[in-house]
């Protein structure tokens, strides 16, 4: 019997004009991309043609930056309701998936859940819903809230939100729960998906975030700067499967990548510091402060090290990335929010397309990743960039596929059906 080679998964991180933080200033950069429906539709159809798995939309219900000066000179200021813009996306496309994030901290199950399934319906299966718990103070002021609920708090909702939303895309007859949080009798006004439920996917990295995603999701997204980094998160959230009867291919890991690629590595060298000679001092420190939910980052010598951080209820694990990588290269608080202002975190590759079909290979294939999260810095070039340069170099090699093998997102990924 022939035994297939295992073959990486590969998603769409979509965002406005790109991931760069001064995607926006790019000369090719399209400025109100943010808003213009078809700029969306023409990166979901390069994707699709590329046989990418999914299309990606994050989303947060408020600015990210405090101050609104600041936010106005990033490439993430203005932007659709992801949903809705993945709907429009669904009816333009046959065979990728849509994925969207929404907070456990700001929706309710019944809503959220109906929401999805709609999705779902109308894409014939393709739809995914990014859980976050949301760890962002203006967001909380958005809502009503007096502040930002303590971490803890936030994933004990999020655990009992995420099993009562299984249950209606389940097809319970009568729901009938009344938890800690949420009480809700009535079933969904759907049937059930085409693909038996929507895709679960989540992104935290700190040991409750773990927890719940071996719990519950069936794609997780991750950050890791190096291979040692990326190789630990996922040995561990493997490890962790069992403890909730799964097994490790019941989970798929796609840690985030930001690509600069060209036909040569000079050219991509050149390509990459282009964007970063854009990047103003003030936004890129300010985004980092963002990260580290600290608001007085500026206080501080700019040319010297990162100080010493309290404890913080916001992205706890994204919070411990940068610290350590500050400590680890020894960075000034200039170098360091320039150099995370380019991919926010996430590993950056710039190369030519063997070179970053080398580095995605070793990663996949040394038990680091299970895919990617590609993240072009600006758009539409370096999407383009990837997707006739790196992806024909990974199907040359056997690494990932020339066409879709199914019609459901579950398909693509090789996801079971759920009960």
């Amino acid at each position: 019997m022939t035994v297939r080679k295992r073959q990486m998964k590969l998603g769409l991180f979509l965002w406005a004009t790109g991931h760069h933080i001064a995607a926006w200033r790019h000369p090719k950069a399209h400025v109100t991309a943010g808003i213009d429906i078809d700029h969306y539709i023409r990166l979901a159809h390069t994707a699709e043609a590329a046989k990418l798995d999914m299309i990606f939309c994050e989303d947060a219900a408020g600015l990210r930056e405090a101050n609104v000066g600041i936010a106005s000179q990033t490439s993430r200021s203005i932007g659709f309701e992801p949903i809705s813009l993945l709907a429009a996306i669904a009816v333009q496309t046959e065979r990728i998936g849509l994925v969207s994030t929404a907070s456990t901290s700001y929706n309710e199950p019944f809503g959220l859940a109906r929401t999805f399934a709609s999705l779902d319906q109308l894409s014939g299966g393709r739809a995914g819903w990014n859980l976050v718990t949301s760890a962002n103070h203006i967001e909380a002021a958005n809502f009503g809230s007096t502040g930002l609920r303590p971490h803890a708090d936030r994933y004990e909702r999020a655990r009992e939100f995420a099993a009562v939303v299984a249950r209606l895309w389940g097809g319970a007859e009568a729901l009938n729960h009344d938890g800690q949080s949420f009480s809700i009798k009535d079933p969904l006004d759907l049937p059930r998906s085409p693909q038996g439920a929507p895709v679960m996917v989540q992104a935290g990295a700190s040991e409750d975030g773990k927890d719940l995603a071996a719990r519950t999701a069936d794609v997780v997204f991750s950050a890791a700067q190096t291979f040692e980094e990326a190789k630990a998160f996922y040995t561990d959230l493997k490890g962790r499967l069992a403890t909730y009867g799964r097994e490790p291919g019941d989970v798929k890991i796609m840690p985030g990548v930001a690509p600069v690629v060209a036909e040569t590595e000079s050219e991509a060298r050149e390509k990459y510091e282009e964007l970063q000679e854009l990047i103003p001092d003030d936004v890129g420190v300010a985004l980092l402060s963002s990260y580290l939910s600290i608001s007085d980052l500026w206080r501080y010598p700019i040319d010297g090290p990162l100080p010493e951080l309290p404890p913080s209820e916001g992205m706890k694990s994204r919070q411990a990335l940068v610290i350590e990588q500050s400590r680890r290269d020894n960075l000034s608080i200039r170098q360091l929010a320039r150099h995370f202002a380019g991919a926010r975190g996430h590993w950056r590759v710039v190369g030519t397309p063997a070179q970053i079909a080398d580095e995605l290979q070793a990663r996949f294939e040394g038990g680091a990743a299970d895919g990617f999260n590609v993240m072009p810095s600006w758009f539409p070039g370096e999407l383009d960039a990837f997707a006739t340069l790196v992806v024909p170099e990974l199907q040359r090699r056997g690494l990932f596929r020339k066409d879709y093998e199914g019609r459901t997102l579950r398909e693509q990924l090789g996801l079971k059906r759920p009960v």
